[in-house]
């Protein structure tokens, strides 16, 4: 029996195999819910602890697991885990580390060996912004030419390029964070491709524009309903309670799993369906609209809203492209996982 390999990729090496591609990174999650739609992925909802609670959480551990098939005859498809975690002391003691520090373990679907160890930090960034310019290409306004950005952290940048992605005909982003600094940073980042109007008021930012995205850790709603001053919006939150209720009752509804997101008793759409009376049925799913099962926005469209809480296929289809990637580029480190088993 040859020893057992195992794959090692930095989040270095992982940058050279394209993870900063967005537009690559974009079409990888759209083909998860693809496959999604045609029912070839079993993506069970996380499993979270947090500390010292999950309401009220200082750290958190999420466990990912997925299968993501195949069309081709003979290939098992794609089985991944994704361990996501994210400590608030990292930020409060500006100790040198991100909020999210993240693992992706590939697997081969035949045998369980780990064929990839990577890590999971940037994939999370990534994915979590290109899902929501996935929802953004088939719910936006035609004629969005207005984004407002909550939220200027790590998720903030990421964004930033999955709305010039999804919506090449953007001409301006209003971005709002407490730290008014962090937006005036990425306007700056960024000015030689898009004007980004920096601002400490949330109000003000999401008052003209078309489409309005919330990334932050917020526990409770940070827009409210009065403040949106346009017929036609679009409305992507990334976490579990950013817009108000009446922007939620008021909108056509959307998510990226309905299933996961119902198991959170804290989320926008849980509060919508147990104490609102809204059914399941009026509620689609991003992978619906991905097969063309169901149509995203329409003529008649006024107000829509995509609640997305992230999913480990998402991670587990890039990583498995970084790793096709680092495989043809001769990159990453060889570890050796034993010599011969001990006991077989």
């Amino acid at each position: 029996m040859s020893k057992a390999e195992v794959l090692f990729l930095s989040q270095e090496e992982e940058i050279q195999c394209g993870l900063l591609d967005m537009k690559m990174v974009m079409e990888e999650v759209e083909k998860s819910f693809v496959k999604m739609g045609k029912g070839m992925v079993k993506n069970p909802p996380k499993v979270k602890l947090g500390l010292p609670e999950n309401h009220n959480w200082t750290s958190f551990f999420n466990s990912m697991p997925t299968w993501l098939g195949s069309e081709e005859e003979g290939d098992e498809g794609i089985v991944g885990f994704k361990w996501a975690a994210e400590s608030k002391n990292n930020v409060k003691e500006n100790n040198g580390l991100p909020l999210g520090v993240d693992v992706v373990i590939l697997s081969d679907p035949h045998t369980v060996m780990p064929k990839a160890i990577m890590d999971g930090t940037i994939i999370t960034a990534m994915r979590t912004s290109a899902v929501a310019g996935v929802a953004a290409k088939y719910l936006a306004p035609k004629d969005a030419k207005s984004a407002c950005l909550v939220g200027a952290g790590v998720i903030g940048r990421t964004m930033v390029m999955a709305m010039m992605e999804a919506l090449p005909q953007l001409e301006v982003i209003y971005m709002a964070d407490l730290k008014v600094e962090k937006c005036q940073g990425l306007a700056e980042e960024f000015k030689d491709q898009i004007k980004i109007v920096p601002s400490a008021s949330v109000e003000e930012s999401v008052k003209d524009a078309d489409v309005v995205v919330t990334a932050t850790t917020a526990g409770k709603p940070i827009v409210a309903k009065e403040w949106i001053k346009k017929e036609k919006v679009t409305f992507i939150q990334m976490s579990g309670y950013e817009m108000d209720l009446q922007i939620g009752l008021a909108s056509k509804k959307y998510v990226d799993n309905y299933k996961q997101m119902m198991t959170f008793d804290d989320k926008l759409l849980y509060d919508m369906v147990v104490n609102h009376n809204v059914a399941e049925k009026d509620v689609w799913e991003l992978s619906d609209v991905a097969t063309k099962a169901k149509k995203g926005r329409e003529d008649g469209d006024k107000w829509i809203i995509c609640m997305t809480m992230g999913m480990g296929m998402q991670d587990i289809i890039v990583a498995n492209k970084l790793y096709e990637n680092a495989l043809k580029q001769g990159l990453g480190t060889k570890l050796t996982y034993w010599e011969n088993p001990l006991w077989i």
